[in-house]
């Protein structure tokens, strides 16, 4: 079997816009951290899945922590892109950020590296496209996924696939 044609960082960029709603808020009116991770592992799939052609599933989520919180009547702003594409999984990088839309201003909320793994028809891990940079910026996720990759590996218990 071929391997898939490489495919650059623009072909899977994704965006998703939110409104933040009562039902998506604790009791201080700020969105439950949960629904944010909710929207950053949807907007990452999406992402992965336009890259690979394929299926995925969430394999694991880097390091996160929240900056800045976002109020009921406030808008989620996501972007996932691809950092880098190794055999059968993938790592997408997801940034988030508030709006207060009736005044114009943008905040950072959280940001994280999600991976993911393709899997074929029989949901077994596949073979994914390559990953083309064009950038230097690309180029550096690119090369530092690689090293966040080698510390996921080593963190994984003796035994587990």
């Amino acid at each position: 079997m071929s391997e898939p044609p490489a495919r650059p960082v623009s072909h899977s960029f994704t965006t998703m816009t939110q409104f933040v709603l009562p039902s998506n808020a604790n009791a201080m009116g700020n969105v439950f951290g949960g629904q944010i991770l909710a929207w950053m592992d949807l907007c990452a799939a999406i992402c992965a899945q336009r890259h690979t052609g394929r299926i995925v599933v969430t394999a694991g989520i880097d390091d996160l922590s929240f900056e800045q919180g976002v109020r009921v009547g406030e808008v989620v702003h996501l972007e996932a892109k691809v950092t880098a594409a190794f055999r059968t999984s993938l790592e997408i990088e997801v940034l988030v950020k508030g709006e207060d839309a009736t005044r114009g201003e943008r905040w950072s909320c959280v940001s994280a590296f999600m991976t993911f793994v393709a899997l074929d028809d029989a949901r077994r891990p596949t073979t994914i496209p390559p990953l083309v940079t064009t950038t230097d910026d690309e180029r550096l996720l690119a090369q530092e996924a690689d090293e966040r990759r080698l510390a996921r590996l080593a963190r994984r218990k003796p035994g587990r696939r």
